[in-house]
């Protein structure tokens, strides 16, 4: 039954091969656009993601700022300052901290024997490299012993090594930071970096080694990385820095709180809302090939209502019309929707990467978009492809299934 069904409509395909083609190529257009926009969706998606991750996404810093609320008899403006007591406490009231390090940074100059330049050098426990992704190119980065031991070493940045070195090799090699020598131990992998960002220009120090070029009492900041609810840590770092500093926890100006995992869900949110913007801009689409579709049916039951009528006087009941007329809607859906989805994957390869942040930031081809066809997402093109195609072909169909035979028969 079914295989005579799919045969009429493929011999009714083939009797107007014009028609059938152009109507194909239009479904075939409009599922390759639902795809394609879908996969677009996806990219930009991934795109947000790899920006982040180059800094990890499991990952809290907190800075020191100033009250802008009164808390008991303190009054607002009071500057807050971060010690090391302030990491002892963080640790102890957040047992899903997995690394924390201290930070300490000052601008100084940098020199070998052949340039001079003002960079930012960070002081820092050897775990920050881990928090932030800071991944050796040459040599590694400095470890605990050399901080307990106030060694003279550091790690450089992508660029700070190039400008200083030419791209040569660098580690072992030395540079004097405000006067101070300092020997090479690693240099680092380029990270993103927009225009007026330094962050492959940093140089890299022990924390402890890091009070011979500014005074470390005070820390310029934290950072730690963890697992768990990012907002409950959040939440717990406020409460426990505000009972130590006697401010409130409300006040978000005493000490600023850097969470990635809260920023990058803030453009998973505008991520999905593009993507169900872009589905319905694709079944829009869709659906416009699937009004032509409705309206090639129509056509073809107008000219063959005399054969309707024969075979309704030969026996046939209205739902034999009704699925005969579907199915070679169904048909003519299935091939557009197959060689729509063989297009989609063709564009994808061609198009490749479209210039996304590498347009802002240098090194940052990664998070480029890339057109990314999901099994998700052929899922959801093939759910509205169905729709569309059951829709329109149904119209049609009834239509032809409720014809009267008598006046079917009379038909010229």
């Amino acid at each position: 039954m079914l295989r005579d069904i799919l045969g009429q409509a493929w011999e009714a395909m083939l009797y107007n091969r014009r028609r059938t083609a152009i109507t194909t190529i239009g479904m075939a257009w409009g599922i390759a656009t639902v795809v394609l926009l879908l996969a677009y969706g996806a990219g930009f998606s991934t795109a947000i993601e790899t920006i982040f991750a180059q800094w990890g996404t499991n990952t809290i810093g907190f800075f020191p700022g100033r009250t802008s609320q009164q808390a008991g008899g303190a009054k607002a403006g009071v500057k807050v300052r971060l010690t090391l007591d302030d990491v002892d406490r963080v640790i102890a009231a957040l047992p899903e901290i997995s690394h924390i390090s201290p930070v300490a940074w000052q601008d100084v100059t940098v020199q070998n024997d052949l340039h001079t330049y003002t960079w930012t050098v960070v002081g820092s426990r050897p775990s920050y490299a881990d928090i932030i992704k800071l991944i050796p190119d040459q040599g590694r980065f400095f470890n605990g012993a050399e901080d307990q031991q106030r060694a003279h070493v550091c790690v450089v940045g992508s660029e700070a090594k190039s400008k200083l070195f030419s791209g040569g090799w660098a580690v072992g090699d030395t540079i004097r930071l405000n006067g101070v020598i300092f020997t090479i131990v690693g240099t680092l992998k380029p990270k993103m970096q927009e225009h007026n960002d330094n962050i492959n220009r940093t140089i890299y120090v022990p924390l402890n080694t890091m009070s011979d070029l500014k005074d470390t009492t005070y820390l310029d900041g934290v950072w730690i990385g963890y697992h768990g609810d990012y907002q409950k840590i959040e939440r717990t770092i406020r409460e426990t820095l505000a009972a130590a500093h006697h401010f409130r926890s409300t006040d978000h100006d005493a000490v600023f709180v850097a969470n990635l995992r809260s920023q990058l869900h803030q453009f998973q949110i505008l991520s999905i809302a593009l993507q169900v913007l872009l589905s319905m801009v694709g079944a829009l689409t869709l659906g416009i090939a699937g009004i032509g579709l409705m309206n090639i049916m129509l056509v073809a039951v107008q000219q063959r209502t005399r054969e309707i009528g024969v075979e309704k006087a030969l026996g046939a009941r209205r739902h034999h019309i009704l699925v005969q007329f579907l199915a070679e809607a169904l048909a003519i859906t299935g091939v557009g929707g197959v060689g729509g989805i063989g297009l989609a994957y063709l564009i994808s390869a061609l198009v490749g990467r479209i210039t996304f942040y590498s347009a802002l930031a240098k090194n940052a081809t990664d998070a480029d978009i890339r057109l990314i066809i999901s099994p998700a997402s052929l899922i959801v093109a093939t759910v509205i492809l169905v729709v569309t195609g059951l829709v329109s072909g149904m119209i049609p169909a009834i239509r032809a299934a409720n014809l009267d035979p008598i006046e079917a028969l009379r038909y010229e």
